[in-house]
């Protein structure tokens, strides 16, 4: 059954780049954005990859890890890597999950049950909906999920936009209105009545009977 909002994510335990982690254990107290790929050594994964290395201190300000999962071992990412900074001048710091046996793949309902098979034959083809990603909250639940095509390439910008919707509103009585960015307006939530809008965001505006919108909270 595919991952909704709010399932707590699997835990795993799985080689990667830097060694063994434990998913949960891994993660802590902050969040964390997990992105999957069909294969090492293709050329949309590479751009994606140095990008999201570029960005690394932008998670990082939002206490959010990153880490990278291929249908393909260790051995083969530690030689993309040089690839990747090649591409984007990006060094690849963050871990990336080896996974030939398409355990967390499938974990993940990324790959049926009954995908099998050498990784070094399989192709990306093979592999396509290894395309997605996860956010996942310090109490381990999954906060996003998105899946792309494999000639898409993803907005790493939109998932850092959604981070920082994510946090506010786990914090705050709030929503984000569509293509919300930071500082802009948000949207004061059903739960809250008027009286305690005027308290606790010092004033609001009724757009409509049911869309009240306030300054974002600080």
């Amino acid at each position: 059954m595919a991952l909704r909002i709010n399932d707590t994510a699997p835990d795993f335990t799985a080689d990667t780049t830097d060694g063994e982690i434990s998913f949960h254990d891994w993660v802590g107290d902050g969040y964390a954005v997990l992105f999957s790929h069909p294969k090492d050594f293709t050329p949309v994964c590479t751009t994606e990859l140095g990008v999201m290395a570029g960005m690394e201190q932008e998670f990082a300000k939002r206490n959010t890890k990153i880490l990278g999962i291929s249908v393909d071992p260790v051995e083969d990412h530690l030689k993309w890597k040089a690839d990747i900074q090649k591409y984007s001048g990006n060094s690849v710091d963050y871990p990336m999950i080896g996974d030939p046996d398409m355990k967390v793949a499938k974990l993940y309902d990324m790959l049926p049950a009954e995908a099998s098979g050498d990784p070094s034959v399989r192709t990306p083809a093979d592999n396509q909906t290894v395309r997605s990603v996860f956010v996942v909250g310090p109490d381990k639940k999954v906060k996003l999920s998105l899946t792309y095509p494999m000639t898409t390439g993803r907005n790493f910008d939109e998932i850092l936009r959604a981070i920082d919707s994510i946090q506010m509103t786990a914090t705050h009585k709030v929503a984000t209105p569509a293509n919300w960015k930071q500082g802009d307006d948000v949207i004061v939530t059903g739960a809250v009545s008027d009286e305690e809008a005027q308290e606790k965001f010092g004033g609001f505006e009724k757009v409509l009977p049911y869309l009240r919108k306030t300054k974002q909270p600080v």
